[in-house]
């Protein structure tokens, strides 16, 4: 994203801390899904190198919306209600979901996962109800290819994060609460899907039907993919649960299809954000320039190779394992890439 006049860049103070990006979480979420996705494929000491990287970036990230939230608060809350900003916020969610995830898979720690899924628990809670009642109840509206992106499908993520934490914990729990999260996994699952369908419908009409320029092209419409992806994740980890949850097994077929069918989906969309992206930098000259949404354009392409890798796993296919590897080190040269792009972004504003 680059030049103030994008639609989906609001108006900016000058100030580093209230400009700060709702969606700055998506660092996070980037960070966690690729080290996730190195850990499963035998690259462990990258794993541990990017959750240590992560945990650090998570806590600054902490202290900075919560000054933010004390310094500009006007600012904070202003941009949680706002049609386009607004989503922004689940990144906090995914973020914390995501980061749950890698203590539990990478370090063992339950006690640690347990604790954050709580938290991300409580985020989606009070975020979900905030936000979508604010966009519902207000007088001022923007019109539908002003109001929506692909960053709404965030909400979706947010949702299928929980699943996917919660099922991880399910795992690594006894009774009496791992019959309880396993249900919890499955409701979030199924929800996320459900609102997708929603979302996605209103995405795919404003693609459609009105004036689409470069500028509109913001990098969090490869969500398209990545709520596709982790939905197919989640899957993945209540077909491997089942075992463990009776109800699970009487529902496997329809497990064991959704997944496929989120999969399937996802893949669909990989080659049309690929040409609208040639289309937008190819074409029409639209630049390059660091912007902190380009960490929801890294976060579907590990996302991506996670999913397939635990889809290859739990369908027993056996065929797939060359795609997720060969996924693993774009979204790994992609994180690199806006990584760089943003130390020398803050480099530089700090010299300025």
């Amino acid at each position: 994203m680059v030049t103030g006049s994008s639609p989906s860049r609001p108006a900016r103070s000058g100030t580093p801390l209230a400009d700060l990006s709702p969606a700055y979480f998506g660092l996070v979420m980037a960070t966690g899904i690729v080290s996730l996705a190195a850990f499963m494929m035998g690259h462990a000491s990258l794993a541990f190198v990017l959750f240590y990287l992560n945990i650090a970036q998570y806590l600054v990230l902490c202290c900075l919306y919560a000054l933010r939230a004390f310094r500009y608060p006007g600012r904070f809350f202003g941009d949680m209600v706002a049609h386009r900003t607004g989503p922004g916020y689940f990144t906090a969610v995914a973020g914390t979901g995501v980061l749950a995830s890698q203590f539990m898979v990478l370090r063992e720690n339950v006690a640690a996962g347990a604790v954050l899924w709580l938290l991300a628990l409580l985020l989606w809670f009070c975020l979900t109800y905030t936000i979508f009642t604010a966009f519902t109840v207000k007088r001022e509206k923007p019109p539908l290819d002003e109001g929506i992106s692909g960053s709404w499908l965030l909400a979706v993520v947010a949702t299928q994060a929980l699943s996917v934490s919660s099922a991880l914990l399910a795992a690594r729990l006894g009774q009496p609460y791992r019959l309880e999260l396993n249900l919890l996994s499955l409701s979030m699952w199924l929800w996320g899907g459900m609102l997708y369908i929603w979302m996605m419908s209103l995405i795919f009409y404003r693609y459609a039907f009105f004036r689409f320029l470069p500028s509109d092209l913001a990098p969090p419409y490869w969500i398209n993919m990545g709520a596709m992806a982790i939905s197919t994740l989640a899957g993945s980890l209540l077909i491997l649960n089942a075992p463990q949850a009776p109800y699970l097994m009487s529902l496997l077929p329809f497990l064991k299809g959704f997944t496929v069918f989120y999969w399937a989906t996802g893949t669909w969309w990989i080659p049309m954000l690929l040409l609208l992206g040639i289309w937008r930098h190819g074409f029409e000259r639209f630049p390059f320039e660091y912007d902190p949404l380009y960490w929801g354009a890294v976060f579907p392409l590990g996302m991506y190779a996670a999913s397939t890798w635990q889809l290859d796993h739990a369908m027993e296919f056996g065929f797939l394992s060359p795609l997720p590897r060969a996924f693993l080190w774009i979204a790994l040269t992609a994180w690199a890439i806006t990584f760089i792009g943003m130390v020398r972004t803050l480099v530089r504003s700090r010299l300025s």
